[in-house]
C-alpha cells in the first residue's frame, strides 16, 4: 500500500541507544562516557514519501506545525541539509548543533553563507572520529568557520544524523539515515517541532568531549 499524505494521531516511544564513548588523546587521561538516554513524545505524525529534493520543497508543509511529526522517505536526491534549508526559509535561528559522519567541502560553504546572511547565529559541528584523517580538508574548512564565527567542532565516536535548532518561531530536532552530502540512495527523516525534544538532544551534544583539544575554550550556549 502506497502512503502518499496521510496523517494520524498515536503515541510511540523513542529509545535512542548512543554510542557516545570518548577517550582523550593521551591514554592516561579518563572521560566520562555520555550516558545513553531516552525520551517519550506525544505528537501528531505526518507521513511522505518524495523522489526529489524540488518534490519535498513543493509539497512538504510550508510553516512547520508545533510539537508535530513529519517522517519522510526518499529515494532521490534529498539529503538532511535539505530539511536544514527548508527550515531556514522559515525563520532564522538563534542555535543549531548538527551531528554527521562525514560532509562535503560545498556543505561547509553553505553553512558559512548561512551564518554570513544572518540565518545562524550560533553553530557547533559534531563530527565522526574518521573525519580529520578521511576528510583533512573538509576538517580544517570547518575548523576556520568555527575560529571565525564561534561554536567549536567536536570529534568523537559518532555515527549520528541530527540537527538540533532554535529559532523565534519554533524550535526542531532533525533526525535522519542521511549525512550532510547527497547520494542516490534512499534516506529516511524525521523533522520534529518540539522544544523538549530539542532541548533533549543539545544537553547530550554539549556534554561531548573531542578527542581533538582545539576547541577547549569553547562554552555551550544558552537558548
Amino acid at each position: 500500500m502506497v502512503i502518499d499524505d496521510f496523517c494520524l494521531d498515536l503515541n510511540f516511544d523513542l529509545d535512542f541507544s548512543i554510542d557516545g564513548a570518548v577517550k582523550d588523546t593521551e591514554p592516561t587521561s579518563e572521560i566520562q562516557k555520555p550516558r545513553t538516554r531516552s525520551t517519550k513524545t506525544h505528537d501528531r505524525q505526518f507521513f511522505r514519501r518524495f523522489k526529489s529534493e524540488r518534490e519535498l520543497e513543493e509539497a512538504i508543509d510550508w510553516e512547520f506545525e508545533k510539537d508535530a511529526a513529519y517522517h519522510v522517505i526518499s529515494s532521490g536526491d534529498i539529503d538532511s541539509l535539505s530539511f536544514l534549508k527548508h527550515v531556514l526559509r522559515q525563520q532564522p535561528l538563534k542555535y543549531l548543533a548538527y551531528s554527521t559522519w562525514c560532509m562535503a567541502l560545498q556543505d561547509i560553504e553553505e553553512m558559512v553563507r548561512y551564518i554570513e546572511l544572518g540565518r545562524i547565529q550560533r553553530l557547533d559541528s559534531y563530527v565522526g572520529e574518521i573525519f580529520k584523517a578521511s576528510y583533512s580538508n573538509e576538517y580544517f574548512k570547518l575548523c576556520g568557520l568555527h575560529e571565525k564565527y564561534g561554536g567549536r567542532v567536536a570529534i568523537f565516536r559518532n555515527h549520528a544524523k541530527v540537527y538540533v535548532g532554535f529559532g523565534e518561531k519554533f524550535d526542531f530536532v532533525i533526525e535522519s539515515s542521511a549525512n550532510i552530502n547527497t547520494n542516490p540512495r534512499t534516506e529516511q527523516t524525521v523533522v520534529t517541532i518540539n522544544t523538549d525534544l530539542a532541548g533533549f538532544y543539545k544537553d547530550f551534544y554539549d556534554g561531548i568531549v573531542s578527542f581533538e583539544r582545539n576547541f577547549d575554550n569553547w562554552r555551550s550556549t544558552k537558548v
